[in-house]
């Protein structure tokens, strides 16, 4: 482990002072109310209706219902003494078709919804895209098309004039190459494409998009702490094995630094850079490259590669050891990786870091006792809460921490199966149930606070 000097001063508790604690989650994940108050489809309604692209058939058109039970949820949040909620607006609730339209419903929800959470005293961080592009833009060529990033810029201002009143902090994307890798190169998102061009299109597209949309809240924001979310693990190649090593070396180019490097740095990773320029025409990579205030870090555990020939560029997913520590859905729970991980985007990047999801996936039920004892998400918290302090000691700049997720919800491609939250949602009833995880996260909260 290396160490960066100088670290910053840290309170009793391990953590600079200030530091902030919250929870995230996404529209689509948990709003339901998919067809409520002129909201039209995003992609994801329509591979939710795709034969079996979903576990069990599930769909997100209910979810949590938080479109309807939101202050319920802001009320859960208060009892765990957060700093922060991070959220994402459903683009096609607020421009069903994607552009023109403005639908005043789908704005006045979010209107509530972040006045609920600022009478709770806790700070709305919004996130403008968390995966569900309105379909009436993918039928207009989606992500690979150039004009994605202007219709993106338009979207962030509608959003920034209605809510940059009250909403200082904002991110643009969540996790860039996890919805374009799954999307347009593996088969395991929306809109489901497999084709290599259209990967790298939408790659370049939505760069662009980001750093449009970084000038627009810059520009309608005053005070605007503009940043964005990133997905990163280390990838380790599957077999000790020289074609292993290739495939990690560019799932690692994909996953990693197709995004951050060209956003933060000014240019692609080498193994991708030839590949994407074709796509890049003059004056792009300076509105890619603007100034950002802080790097969401999205990180649960490494992930292995393996070589395909028969993939669109011959690396796919690998299997972690038999021998590896996992989570109840068989995720590798490591978080000396987590650790490694903090201290490199410091040194690499230079922007202070919130941690913006991390969490773990169980198959959490409510006992007879009416309760759910979920002690394998705690000692993961634990774990990885221990890690994020050895990062910091070693001068690691992270601020804040945010769990995945505030409740149980759509779990995309696994749909309701995996559970990730500190609440337990029954689905057939709404119901929440606080996990132990929410009451070991409320007084984790506490005792932090109580060091500085």
């Amino acid at each position: 482990m290396t160490t960066i000097a100088p670290s910053r001063p840290l309170t009793a508790a391990g953590y600079p002072r200030g530091f902030k604690w919250g929870v995230s989650t996404s529209s689509y994940q948990i709003e339901g109310g998919h067809d409520a108050d002129g909201r039209l489809p995003s992609i994801w309604d329509t591979r939710c209706r795709m034969q079996g692209k979903i576990a069990n058939g599930d769909t997100g058109d209910v979810a949590c219902d938080h479109y309807h039970r939101y202050p319920e949820d802001i009320a859960l949040m208060k009892g765990l003494g957060l700093d922060v909620y991070r959220f994402s607006v459903a683009w096609p609730r607020v421009l069903p078709k994607g552009k023109g339209r403005v639908n005043q419903k789908g704005l006045d929800f979010y209107d509530r919804l972040i006045d609920g959470v600022l009478e709770a005293g806790i700070e709305p961080w919004l996130c403008l895209y968390h995966w569900d592009l309105p379909q009436a833009l993918d039928d207009l060529g989606g992500w690979p098309a150039r004009d994605s990033a202007g219709w993106f810029a338009d979207y962030a201002a509608l959003c920034c004039q209605r809510y940059g009143d009250r909403v200082k902090h904002w991110a643009t994307f969540n996790e860039f190459a996890v919805f374009t890798l799954f999307g347009y190169c593996i088969d395991w998102s929306a809109p489901g494409i497999t084709d290599r061009e259209a990967h790298l299109k939408a790659i370049h597209h939505v760069n662009l998009a980001h750093g449009m949309g970084v000038d627009v809240i810059r520009d309608l924001v005053p005070g605007a702490v503009v940043g964005a979310v990133h997905n990163r693990q280390v990838v380790w190649p599957e077999k000790d094995t020289d074609a292993d090593r290739r495939a990690a070396a560019l799932l690692d180019a994909h996953w990693n630094k197709a995004f951050p490097d060209p956003q933060l740095l000014g240019h692609y990773p080498d193994l991708i850079a030839e590949s994407i320029a074709p796509y890049v025409k003059a004056g792009d990579m300076a509105q890619i490259c603007r100034r950002t205030d802080w790097f969401g870090l999205n990180h649960y555990g490494p992930i292995f590669a393996k070589d395909d020939p028969n993939a669109t560029w011959g690396f796919h997913w690998g299997a972690a050891p038999d021998d590896a520590d996992k989570s109840d859905i068989g995720w590798p729970i490591w978080p000396a990786a987590f650790r490694d991980e903090l201290i490199g985007l410091t040194k690499t990047y230079k922007l202070p870091i919130y941690v913006t999801e991390n969490g773990m996936g169980g198959n959490d039920k409510v006992d007879d006792k009416g309760e759910v004892n979920d002690a394998t998400r705690i000692r993961y918290l634990t774990l990885y809460t221990d890690a994020m302090k050895e990062a910091i000691a070693a001068g690691a700049d992270v601020r804040g921490y945010y769990v995945w997720s505030l409740l149980d919800n759509f779990e995309w491609g696994t749909g309701y199966q995996n559970r990730f939250g500190l609440v337990h949602v029954d689905y057939e009833t709404q119901k929440r149930t606080a996990k132990a995880s929410y009451a070991w996260y409320r007084d984790y909260i506490k005792a932090a606070r109580a060091a500085e």
